[in-house]
């Protein structure tokens, strides 16, 4: 950008030009079965995500090689069993890329990160920009909170963790929500399956932001995830945002919105 901001400052090209170079930088096209943005993380402080659902694996492997030493990008729902499909060939190839990976199972996403170094510090390396709570109902719930924490966390967010406190045992949920309120943090992402009724309990018990995540845990008329979703755009809490059925993703990437509102 900088350099063709001095070309027209030079006279060496118009302005027309000036902006398609502009726009070309911010899409890089593979063939004709993807276009990254590479901008995204300039322009929205978040990375670029592939979902990896419905993609072949080669076509993976090519979107991973495209990425530049000082680049982010995030896999996500990529199956543990197709990232050890995939892991020998990266593993083999990103060295000489500068780009390292790291991979979480349990949230299926596979972080592939710059390693250029300047002054002592990766370039691109994450600026935190303020805390969040995560909490979950029960234990089958943690895999879609997983997905939250890694995105948040990539995002910028240092995120605080609280696993297995539904409404089943609210007793678990009080100390924890303290914790949270004490260290600072300025949204909490609520995960719950069943019948959903965790986000309101804890939107009913803080004063900052509360995202409900509804998951397709459950089973009878809570399979699927959509008496969970009901009650949760349902509560009579106020102060709720909730997002589409296990959509972990979607929480942390409005969490970091709200804290990145907050610096401004």
């Amino acid at each position: 950008m900088r350099d063709v901001l001095q070309q027209v400052s030079a006279g060496k090209i118009s302005l027309e030009e000036a902006e398609k170079k502009l726009k070309a930088m911010q899409i890089r096209e593979l063939g004709d079965f993807a276009k990254l943005d590479s901008a995204r993380n300039l322009r929205t402080g978040f990375p670029e995500a592939i979902f990896a659902q419905g993609k072949e694996e080669e076509e993976l492997i090519e979107i991973v090689k495209s990425c530049a030493p000082d680049d982010k990008l995030l896999v996500t729902r990529l199956e543990p069993e197709r990232y050890e499909s995939m892991k020998s060939h990266l593993k083999q190839l990103l060295p000489d890329l500068g780009l390292k990976i790291e991979y979480n199972s349990r949230a299926r996403i596979l972080v592939v990160k710059g390693r250029v170094v300047k002054s002592s510090q990766t370039k691109g390396a994450t600026e935190k920009i303020g805390k969040i709570g995560l909490v979950t109902a029960g234990t089958s719930d943690i895999p879609v909170a997983e997905e939250a924490r890694v995105v948040a966390e990539e995002a910028g967010c240092e995120v605080i963790i609280s696993y297995d406190v539904g409404v089943a045992g609210i007793h678990r949920l009080f100390s924890q929500i303290a914790k949270m309120i004490d260290e600072g943090v300025k949204a909490i992402i609520v995960v719950a399956g069943m019948e959903g009724a965790l986000p309101s309990v804890v939107a009913g018990l803080v004063d900052v932001p509360v995202i409900g995540v509804p998951t397709s845990v459950g089973y009878g008329v809570g399979e699927g995830g959509f008496a969970a979703l009901n009650a949760m755009l349902q509560s009579c809490a106020p102060g709720i945002a909730v997002v589409n059925i296990d959509n972990g993703f979607g929480a942390a990437v409005f969490a970091a919105t709200i804290l990145r509102s907050l610096l401004k």
